[in-house]
């Protein structure tokens, strides 16, 4: 796993942009993992449904942040207002974690890259499954070459909509509008984030369906499908949909002498041989520490290098791909 060390001054006020259910476990985790003096920026100071124990001083204006300067911000509000809020932060000198995607369209990157070269700002989009330790072996396994090459692989992640956030309205979330950046491969970009990061060579070709036929009263795709070849001849799929009322994520690399394949809910990954076969069980798994292990990644990036502009860069293009193909219908 990348390093999570962290030796950033915990006093350093942090800002959290929105607090829906994302911004709430980011509040949560920032507190247990000891940073206190955290601030929420929201347009109305609405009750939070559940930060636990932590305190937060909620600021509903705008000039107060650009006195305070915080020394970071988690954007965690609905993907279109991510861009900007992004470029907001880093003017005023913040590191900047917002979460995925970076963007719900490809205008102002070009402005993004050239900001982040002259503010020296770290910045990370929280794609948190690559921290998930099957996740890790499988990438470790290709890179070790331990059964040969890898030839495909292909992912498969369902869940019904209506069934994610019990307290609201699914029609109201920006999952389900296109206003807000929603439709089903943005909101579960995960994986395709998942599959370029743990190929990690550069796609020549790539192909998307995306369907819109399902019951739900939604004006974006509910089912999206995704072919992708790599440069190393690696060919995959990945599939997406908001439809489906028993959740299901599965995962399948098909090497030249083995197939791994992970059930994500089961916390399970099967080694299939000729050698012999292998079950890895995650045991006490808590899905959490995806979250909160990437949160340490995030300020130990920031405590560990004094040039960010690599970093921040590389993440910012590996964003831009994701996005060029979730926007190739449009």
């Amino acid at each position: 796993m990348p390093s999570v060390s962290n030796s950033v001054n915990k006093d350093f006020p942090i800002l959290i942009i929105g607090a829906g259910s994302i911004g709430e476990r980011h509040i949560r985790n920032l507190w247990n993992l000891g940073y206190h003096n955290l601030f929420v920026f929201r347009i109305r100071n609405l009750p939070f449904r559940d930060i636990a124990g932590a305190q937060v001083q909620v600021i509903t204006d705008w000039e107060y942040i650009n006195d305070m300067r915080p020394f970071a911000a988690f954007i965690c509000t609905p993907t279109a207002q991510h861009m900007q809020q992004t470029i907001d932060c880093l003017q005023l000198d913040m590191h900047v974690f917002v979460e995925k995607p970076l963007s719900h369209n490809l205008e102002r990157f070009d402005e993004l890259k050239e900001l982040v070269k002259e503010k020296n700002k770290y910045l990370q989009v929280g794609y948190m499954m690559r921290f998930h330790p099957l996740i890790l072996q499988i990438k470790d396994h290709i890179s070790n070459k331990t059964y040969g090459n890898l030839i495909s692989f292909h992912t498969h992640w369902g869940s019904y909509l209506p069934n994610w956030h019990p307290w609201e309205d699914y029609k109201n979330s920006y999952a389900a509008k296109k206003e807000l950046g929603g439709g089903v491969a943005l909101t579960l970009s995960h994986d395709l984030d998942l599959a370029n990061w743990i190929v990690n060579t550069d796609i020549i070709s790539h192909h998307s369906i995306f369907n819109r036929s399902s019951q739900l009263d939604i004006d974006v795709e509910s089912v999206t499908d995704f072919l992708i070849q790599y440069n190393n001849n690696i060919t995959g799929h990945v599939h997406l949909n908001y439809l489906e009322h028993e959740p299901r994520r599965q995962y399948e690399f098909i090497f030249e002498e083995a197939v791994m394949q992970m059930n994500y809910f089961k916390n399970e990954l099967q080694i299939i041989s000729p050698k012999g076969n292998k079950n890895i069980l995650l045991q006490d798994f808590d899905r959490n520490d995806l979250f909160s292990n990437e949160v340490k990644y995030f300020f130990a990036q920031v405590s560990e290098k004094e040039d960010h502009t690599e970093q921040s860069l590389r993440q910012i293009n590996e964003s831009e791909i994701i996005i060029k193909m979730c926007n190739a219908k449009y």
